[in-house]
Formats: structure tokens, C-alpha cells, sequence
């Protein structure tokens, strides 16, 4: 039986750190880097249970997933994306998204079964209107009753602990009436982002909210929203009385926020340090994505360039590498 890393972070681990599910940018390497600087614990970009539905068929409750069945779905895209390294990706907690309990029966077998993660977590707070409109992420949150059937199809389909991650208000539920309404549901942790869905990523969160949450959930509550520094980080756990935070684009560029929270002292790093960690950064992607995961990559290497001085002319250079020896040519130069 996995055991409930949730409990156990909450009870020797203070703040609780965590690599939240950011779309494009927390694949495995981003979060074996992140690991290295102090993340407790890593999730997932998000994985559609439409697409695990639909690439086995209906999964029927109670079943182990076979041999046969296993061979196929490890060839499916998705279930590639949520590869991971075991030893250096701990905990790892695999995110979800879509609109149908059945989808989300299928999905959480599969994973459980096939990936073999910490965790999964299930998105009721994304506020990207192609996913709302599908009636997933904040869309979901909005239907108190069908994110429950959902909630339920996932417990009863898998043996590792189960998180959500819901937002401020969706529609005219909010967060305070979402976990009132799934109170009695043995969910381990909850990450609120401090906006509603009408803000998007504008704004200021609501912290005392997420503070006022304790009384409808006793499990981990981690706070999410506009945490990009150590004076932030500190402000929000004190305002949202949370046990830990999940960050996000806070963390692009500058993945040792987490070591600066942890050991509660700011880090300036030199350019030659960060071009060193960006470098690291890429030969780990290489050598789990080739050439591919260069391109890829672009989109991080940017970020590493935040406030270091001469950013534009190099940024210049990184939208157009296409192999490792490109991105070694740039910082050695």
C-alpha cells in the first residue's frame, strides 16, 4: 500500500515546497532541476483522461490493467509526457484534467497501474477558456456535483493519495463552498490559487481566504498565486496560514526561490552561475529528449536571462538553438 507522503511532508516538513503543474514548462527535466533546489514535491504537467479514456477503451472498475493493454498504453503520448525518474523526481504527483467522471475512472487506473506515481491531483482551477469550455478546470469547479462524481471516480479507482487544485471562485462557487461540499472525502491536499477565474493571473490573491479554508479541509493546504520571491513567500504563508506553496511561473528562471524559501536567505546568483545552471539545465533535457527537447527549451533558456545584464542580444540567440552545441556556443562565449 503507497504510503500518504502527504502526512508525512506535513508532519517533519515546514514550509511545504512545491513544483506547481505549469503547461509547456514542468516536464521531467525542469523538475529534476527544481528537486535539486529544494522542491518537496513535483507535479505534472496536466494529463487529458479524455485522451487515457480513449486510447484503451472503458476501463472496468476493479480490473488490473494487463500486459497487453499495458504495452499499448505505454506508447501513448500522453502517458510519455508522464514518464519520470523515480530517484530523482520525489514525490511526484501526476495532474489531471477533463469533464467526465468515466474518463476520470479510466485515467486514474491507468496511471496508477502504468506510471506508478506518488500521487494524482485532480484540476478544477485552470481558467484557459479552451479548457473551461470543455467543462474541465474551472469549468469543473463551477458543477459542485459533477466535480465530486469525479473526485469519487478517482478514490474508488486508485490506491495512492488523491490533491486538488481549485481557485479563489469559479462562477459563483467558491472555494469555501467547494471544500464544504467535498468535506467528507478523504482528499490529502488542496492547492488554492488565491484568484477567482474572472482574474485569470492578474491581480492581488485573496490570502485570508485560503486561511478561512481550514475549517472545511484538514489535510495539506498549500497557497498558490503571484509567489515570485522570498519577501512574497514569506508574506503568503503568513497571510494565507497555509503549510506550504505551490509555484509556478514564479519560479521560471530562477528555480533556487525554493532553496532561498528553505533556508529563508535571498540568493544572488552571477551570470556565469546561472549560465552554468541553464546549461545543466539543457544537457539533462538533451539526454532525455534530443534534439527535440532543445527546441523545446528555448522557451526556459529566456527565462534564465531575467534581469542579467546584455539579456536581450542573448536572448536573440537562444529563441534559435536547435542542439546542444548550440546552447554551449552561447554561454561559453
Amino acid at each position: 500500500m503507497p504510503i500518504n507522503f502527504w502526512e508525512k511532508l506535513k508532519k517533519k516538513t515546514k514550509p511545504i515546497l512545491a513544483l506547481a503543474p505549469l503547461a509547456g514548462f514542468t516536464d521531467s527535466a525542469f523538475r529534476q532541476i527544481c528537486k535539486q533546489y529544494g522542491a518537496d514535491v513535483l507535479y505534472s504537467e496536466m494529463a487529458s483522461t479524455a485522451a487515457l479514456f480513449y486510447t484503451l477503451g472503458r476501463v472496468e472498475a476493479g480490473r488490473a490493467v494487463g500486459k497487453n493493454a499495458a504495452a499499448k498504453i505505454l506508447k501513448n503520448t500522453t502517458i510519455k509526457l508522464l514518464q519520470f525518474d523515480r530517484q530523482a523526481e520525489k514525490y511526484y504527483v501526476v495532474q489531471m484534467f477533463g469533464s467526465e467522471p468515466e474518463h476520470f475512472a479510466a485515467a486514474a487506473k491507468i496511471i496508477t497501474e502504468v506510471v506508478r506515481p506518488d500521487g494524482l491531483d485532480i484540476n478544477f482551477g485552470c481558467p484557459v477558456p479552451k479548457v473551461v469550455k470543455q467543462g474541465a478546470g474551472c469549468g469543473l469547479m463551477k458543477d459542485p456535483e459533477r466535480a465530486r462524481a469525479v473526485i469519487e471516480a478517482v478514490l474508488a479507482n486508485t490506491n495512492l493519495p488523491v490533491s486538488i487544485k481549485i481557485r479563489a471562485k469559479a462562477g459563483e462557487v467558491t472555494a469555501l463552498d467547494f471544500l464544504k461540499h467535498i468535506s467528507d472525502l478523504p482528499i490529502a491536499a488542496v492547492m488554492i490559487h488565491g484568484r477567482t477565474h474572472a482574474q485569470g493571473f492578474t491581480g492581488e490573491p485573496d490570502w485570508k481566504m485560503i486561511k478561512a479554508a481550514r475549517k472545511y479541509f484538514k489535510g495539506v493546504i498549500l497557497a498558490n498565486g503571484s509567489v515570485n520571491d522570498l519577501a512574497k513567500a514569506k508574506q503568503v504563508l503568513k497571510l494565507s496560514g497555509a503549510d506550504g506553496l505551490g509555484l509556478a511561473r514564479g519560479i521560471l528562471g530562477r528555480p533556487w526561490l525554493f532553496k532561498e524559501i528553505k533556508k529563508d536567505k535571498q540568493i544572488d546568483l552571477q551570470p556565469k552561475a546561472v549560465y552554468k545552471l541553464a546549461l545543466e539545465h539543457a544537457a539533462l533535457v538533451y539526454k532525455l529528449k534530443g534534439k527535440t527537447g532543445i527546441v523545446e527549451l528555448r522557451k526556459h533558456l529566456v527565462w534564465y536571462m531575467s534581469g542579467l545584464n546584455g539579456a536581450a542580444k542573448i536572448r536573440e540567440q537562444l529563441v534559435k538553438v536547435n542542439n546542444l552545441a548550440d546552447v554551449k556556443k552561447i554561454f561559453s562565449a
